[in-house]
């Protein structure tokens, strides 16, 4: 049986992805007519541990494009949300999330407005994304090594002398 070693290194050791939706209302100053565009900007978000779970917390920005007074006036309303969405990801090998592990959260879809509407003078959004986490930790591989003799190449003394007489004996003017 071979010589095995043990590698400790970093490594993805879960992943998980998360889409979520949810309604937002935004206020507007003047009671709206028809929306005429809506776009979803400034996307910010962090993961932390949570007590073995990933609880990620993130914001974005909302601007609203819409007519009023009869549709012959139009205004942009902009509006920040924030959210907090919670994460179980399994991990491999029994592995916990620790303070020492490392979590990369990724927005694998932007959020966008998948419905716009108005009801009551007020503008509702139905807002969809999607989230990917991984979590980095310390894992084990283990390898098969060679058998630990010395493969350096041994070089006696006889041999550099040997070679000096060579080097010595080299006509440098022979291709004159």
């Amino acid at each position: 049986m071979g010589n095995y070693k043990e590698i400790v290194t970093k490594a993805v050791v879960g992943k998980a992805k998360k889409t979520s939706a949810g309604e937002y209302i935004l206020k507007t100053e003047e009671s709206p007519n028809t929306v005429l565009g809506c776009w979803v900007i400034n996307h910010t978000f962090s993961g932390a541990n949570n007590n073995g779970s990933v609880l990620i917390n993130g914001s974005f920005d909302v601007n609203v494009w819409y007519s009023y007074d009869g549709d012959s006036k139009t205004a942009v309303s902009t509006e920040r949300f924030n959210y907090t969405d919670q994460m179980n990801i399994r991990l491999k090998d029994n592995q916990t999330i620790t303070n020492a592990s490392e979590i990369i959260v990724r927005s694998l879809k932007q959020p966008t407005v998948s419905e716009v509407r108005i009801d009551e003078g007020i503008v509702k959004l139905n807002i969809e994304k999607e989230l990917g986490v991984e979590i980095v930790g310390d894992t084990k591989l283990k390898v098969s090594v060679e058998d630990l003799e010395d493969d350096y190449e041994v070089i006696n003394d006889e041999e550099d002398e040997i070679n000096d007489e060579v080097i010595s004996e080299i006509d440098e003017d022979y291709l004159n």
